[in-house]
């Protein structure tokens, strides 16, 4: 305990000297004062007490979760590319912030980067698998928990994404690390994932979910990731398109289905193969703002408000469907699911809002409006930040709000009572909206709060001191707490890698004027800035 009181009294001392000396970000709503950037910083202090204890001694690779009371043995033991990222992040934000310093971060970094290089992955795409044992390495053919199921090796599009992203920071941000980072990053191949007639509408293609290198047909055991119905159907076709790699064993092929939504976190593997000239760039306007308003798509959450619009990338004209979706007076691009990571984790290390200024930077702000208004004034919970997280109740479970998402949508509550309908005003395919009724059971996320600071500071801070004084549990020595339950104040007592590597790229990014932003930031500009900058989205305020 006087360690951790000596290193948060050294941190604070420091604070007047970011102060006088960082950035402020174009797109914060207001300038924090000293009070304020001390209180982010003590959070950044917990939260990088939380990766410590998370992360294996020998190996460097961080578990997915850790219990809430920081034990070692409550570490989970499997661990994945995004979770291995994110730690890669934390290091970098904590060096930066000056909780640890450039020789500790250095160290650390060798370490995990060395093990990533050790790591069995595809041959024929450079690509990881989706989990590993983080006390050895090994790829996982077993779950590590009851009932212990068969664990399938499979190649996520989005979890390679964060990694290569991860690797390409370390690369850029410690020259001790440059060679061996960016062999690593540069090998990864996201063409493999590539299918460039998925979206005939827009003339270019899209990503696939992913690819499964080996799944048995008709597997005894019940896998923990096994195939969908679908690509055993596919792979019974001798003339399936795409065809496996030829070095690739015979039950084997990619996901049926493509990352199809643009604001979504998948675009972040999107973002690097363009960057590293493996998608073509006309890519980036392949995923669907919302789809569009006709009926054949009027299955979507709502009729967006929209129109065709043409962009020239290159010698090729692609067509986009400017959608948006209207939520209390405001017009923005919305999310698969309503959630705050899918729109908010890319902007940790992507400048989108800045490069953008005409589509993110519109859409960005107020997306965080929306959640905020859901939190307070829908649903009356008091507070608010709907994100993927762990379920209070046990297990993991996907949270957003509904109006801002366009499939499905995710709840906000946990007997899913927050799922709703906006209908479809059009006399050929007329669906009568769905009000919510009950909204008890709200569950929300810190991680969501540390997202939106970018975008409106003071009433993340705000957000967070509230919770933080109604459910003293949700707070440990390892900062915020998963989630929480606001209708009964039950408490998800874990961390997760993912969200605390989230809340430590914004807080370092919002006390150092988006040093970590940067890392990635100078290798994607070249390539992602200029296709950003032609954009507009039709996103904004309508009304009162």
């Amino acid at each position: 305990m006087n360690a951790r009181r000596q290193i948060l009294t050294g941190i604070l001392a420091t604070i007047l000297a970011f102060a006088s000396s960082t950035a402020v970000s174009a797109t914060e709503a207001t300038a924090l004062d000293a009070a304020q950037q001390a209180t982010l910083l003590r959070y950044a202090a917990e939260t990088w007490h939380s990766f410590v204890l998370l992360v294996n001694p020998r190996t460097g690779l961080p578990s997915d979760s850790i219990g809430g009371q920081l034990r070692p043995a409550s570490r989970s033991a499997f661990t994945s590319p995004t979770n291995i990222g994110m730690y890669l992040w934390a290091v970098l934000a904590a060096r930066d912030l000056r909780i640890i310093s450039a020789t500790e971060a250095t160290a650390r970094l060798t370490k995990t980067v060395t093990s990533i290089g050790r790591l069995q992955r595809h041959a024929a795409s450079g690509q990881f698998y989706n989990w590993y044992d983080p006390a050895t390495g090994a790829t996982l053919t077993t779950w590590p928990e009851p009932p212990h199921n068969t664990v399938y090796p499979f190649l996520s599009s989005v979890d390679n994404g964060w990694l290569a992203a991860a690797l390409i920071m370390v690369a850029n941000a410690d020259p001790a690390l440059h060679d061996a980072a960016w062999s690593i990053a540069s090998s990864m191949d996201f063409g493999f994932y590539y299918d460039p007639g998925a979206n005939p509408d827009a003339g270019t293609g899209l990503i696939r979910g992913g690819y499964w290198p080996e799944v048995p047909i008709g597997a005894g055991a019940t896998p923990t990731n096994g195939p969908t119905n679908c690509i055993e159907r596919r792979r019974a076709d001798p003339n399936a398109v795409p065809p496996r790699p030829a070095d690739d064993p015979p039950f084997a092929g990619w996901t049926c289905h493509h990352y199809g939504a643009f604001n979504t976190e998948p675009r972040i593997a999107s973002y690097v193969g363009i960057a590293l000239g493996q998608i073509p760039a006309d890519h980036y306007f392949g995923g669907w703002r919302t789809f569009p308003n006709t009926c054949d798509w009027s299955w979507q959450e709502a009729r967006p408000d929209g129109a065709w619009r043409d962009y020239t990338v290159g010698a090729k004209t692609v067509h986009v469907f400017e959608g948006a979706y209207q939520y209390h007076g405001t017009k923005l691009v919305p999310t698969w699911g309503g959630s705050m990571f899918e729109a908010l984790m890319v902007p940790l290390v992507v400048p989108e809002e800045d490069w953008g200024p005409n589509s993110w930077g519109v859409t960005h702000p107020l997306y965080v409006q929306a959640q905020i208004e859901y939190g307070l004034a829908d649903s009356g919970y008091g507070y608010w930040g709907f994100s993927p997280s762990s379920d209070p109740a046990g297990g993991y479970r996907e949270y957003g709000v509904d109006a801002i998402g366009m499939g499905d949508g995710y709840t906000t509550d946990e007997a899913r009572h927050t799922l709703y309908d906006a209908g479809w005003a059009d006399p050929n395919c007329f669906r009568p909206p769905q009000a919510i009724t009950d909204y008890d059971g709200g569950v929300v996320t810190p991680h969501a709060s540390f997202l939106a600071l970018d975008f409106d500071a003071t009433a993340a801070l705000a957000n967070l001191a509230a919770m933080k004084t109604a459910f003293p549990a949700a707070y440990g020595k390892g900062g915020f707490k998963d989630a929480i339950n606001v209708s009964t104040g039950q408490v998800a007592d874990r961390y997760l890698a993912l969200d605390q590597g989230m809340i430590m790229a914004a807080i370092a990014n919002q006390l150092t004027g988006n040093q970590l932003q940067g890392y990635l930031a100078v290798t994607l500009r070249p390539a992602l800035q200029p296709l950003m900058a032609m954009e507009e989205f039709n996103a904004g305020v309508v009304g009162p």
